[in-house]
């Protein structure tokens, strides 16, 4: 039976900070539910907001963390594995920025930082289980992303390699994630070497079409590829799980296009806006989903590079909860209908 998706929820990644009342799970979800948000997605690697390795153990601990959520009025739409999922798989040439994601005891030391991404992400899986949530967001990681523009040409093999040693680094992971009844939604994002629908299904390939690795899909990573982002949600659909209503725009110039001239967020051709401000067709997307039966959270995702984050924050949740369609139970055409009487129904056919 059709139903209709649930929200509006709130990334709290882009919002937690050190000043009150961003700087705590309970304050961050009463200021949320404040302004109009049901849920909020948490990220697990802010310690101010969660702690991951006890809420993979303690159901008392995770008990509690709902209960905090549930006296300010918002549910838990999905823990968030992004920057451990990230560190699952670094190409070296990211090594001294990916360190900043992990903790100081696996600085510099690419072994112990990855072995420390993937306790994570396991650990990711239980807490989720324990939270009673059956889906988790995250990114893949990546090994082949600098070689994305075939010039000098790639060695042949060098892509079917990466997405080998990304799939074998990925399978035991999602292997956990199914012990404990939790889809993978990954973000689908350049700088992954996931970033449009033909990468999905190479990884797809390399997990052997694990039933755990799923979407967590968001369209404004795929209007500034000009990426149909609609066919998109027509090819995928049983595989979208999680849901990010971010905002973009493009603005190709004389000067600049899909790669944007390595100029500022500011300064792209591409680049994120709050909802409404950009160009996605959102009401194409929750058409799209609607039709689909997608039934999980439509969360926003903040990341403007002109907005105040409070301002977008404030205008998101009426914005998605404008574009959520209440699935309608009956056909418009419902009032014409008669009873089935099968000689009439052969009369009406000359049989």
């Amino acid at each position: 039976m059709p139903t209709t998706m649930k929200g509006p929820g709130l990334f709290l990644a882009q919002f937690a900070g050190d000043a009150a009342p961003f700087n705590s799970l309970a304050s961050i979800t009463k200021w949320a539910a404040g302004l109009g948000y049901k849920g909020v997605q948490i990220p697990t690697w802010d310690a101010r907001l969660f702690d991951l390795k006890k809420a993979a153990s303690s159901k008392g601990y995770c008990d509690e963390v709902k209960g905090i959520c549930t006296d300010a009025g918002v549910e838990i739409t999905e823990l968030s594995t992004h920057l451990q999922g990230q560190l699952v798989a670094v190409h070296p040439a990211y090594d001294a920025q990916m360190d900043g994601f992990a903790p100081p005891s696996v600085h510099n030391n690419p072994k112990a930082r990855q072995e420390w991404a993937v306790e994570q992400m396991k650990f990711g899986a239980k807490a989720s289980r324990n939270l009673g949530l059956n889906v988790s967001v995250s990114f893949t990681g990546s090994l082949a992303f600098p070689y994305l523009y075939p010039f000098p040409q790639r060695p042949a093999g060098l892509i079917e390699e990466a997405f080998g040693e990304l799939g074998k680094r990925w399978k035991p992971i999602l292997d956990a994630y199914e012990d404990n009844g939790v889809d993978v939604g990954y973000e689908i994002h350049p700088s992954e070497d996931v970033f449009d629908g033909a990468t999905f299904e190479i990884f797809l390939d390399a997990v052997g079409g694990h039933k755990r690795c799923n979407i967590n899909y968001d369209p404004s990573h795929f209007l500034l590829q000009q990426l149909d982002y609609l066919e998109f949600i027509d090819i995928y659909h049983e595989r979208i799980k999680a849901f990010h209503v971010k905002d973009a725009e493009f603005n190709p110039t004389g000067r600049q296009g899909v790669y944007s001239g390595y100029q500022s967020w500011t300064n792209r051709a591409g680049r994120f806006r709050s909802l409404g401000d950009g160009q996605v067709d959102f009401g194409g997307i929750f058409s799209k989903l609607t039709q689909y039966n997608y039934d999980s959270w439509a969360v926003l995702e903040w990341e403007c590079c002109l907005k105040h984050p409070e301002d977008g924050a404030a205008e998101g949740a009426p914005f998605i909860q404008h574009h959520i369609i209440r699935v309608t139970e009956k056909a418009f055409d419902d009032f014409a209908a008669g009873t089935t009487d099968k000689k009439l129904l052969r009369a009406m056919m000359g049989i």
